[in-house]
């Protein structure tokens, strides 16, 4: 039996964790997340867009740009409502990470935004509350990622609920194809049927 490959980690992600990691952000996406991020950016059909709720200091911002690598026809998009974390990711000045970073409450700046097919909700705004608008924003045959799933993270009484929420709404919705992974935080992989 051979032992198993370890991805190298793209340098546009050890920058981001070394911000990580300089500004005290314990929150940032970890493996497995980082790497499926990557593998379900690389599949956005030309002209795409992908959405990230909750940027944080752009550690999973920068595992998505790097599952784009040598693209330009795709636009990625990520709201963060803290500004002071926005503002690291805007002030990196890495020219590898071609996003738009919005700034506000995902509930409030998410309506106005169209549709996208690939959405990573990372953040409480557009999961715990606003699910709704984030299954509206995601395209016809788009993509959604939800992480921290597992229950066992959580030990307040509400936060439990509010994830056993999102999981129920996500695998019993109308419109979604959804399967549980069992890995990292707990994730939850939804497609959004064709109209």
């Amino acid at each position: 039996m051979s032992s198993p490959v370890v991805p190298t980690v793209p340098d546009i992600v050890v920058a981001a964790e070394r911000r990580a990691a300089e500004h005290s952000f314990v929150c940032s996406c970890a493996a497995p997340t980082g790497p499926l991020l990557a593998t379900l950016a690389a599949a956005v059909r030309p002209g795409g867009r992908v959405l990230e709720l909750g940027t944080g200091v752009g550690v999973g911002t920068a595992w998505i740009v790097s599952g784009l690598e040598g693209r330009e026809d795709v636009e990625v998009v990520t709201i963060e409502r803290d500004d002071a974390l926005a503002d690291v990711v805007r002030n990196a000045k890495d020219p590898d990470l071609p996003v738009t970073v919005l700034t506000g409450d995902v509930e409030a700046v998410l309506p106005g935004l169209g549709t996208f097919d690939l959405v990573f909700a990372d953040a409480e705004g557009g999961k715990w509350s606003g699910l709704d608008l984030t299954i509206a924003a995601l395209a016809p045959g788009g993509v959604l990622l939800v992480d921290d799933m597992d229950l066992a993270r959580y030990s307040a009484p509400e936060h439990r609920a509010a994830v056993t929420r999102v999981r129920e709404t996500l695998l019993t919705h109308p419109s979604l194809v959804s399967v549980e992974l069992a890995t990292g935080t707990g994730h939850i992989l939804s497609s959004r049927r064709p109209r």
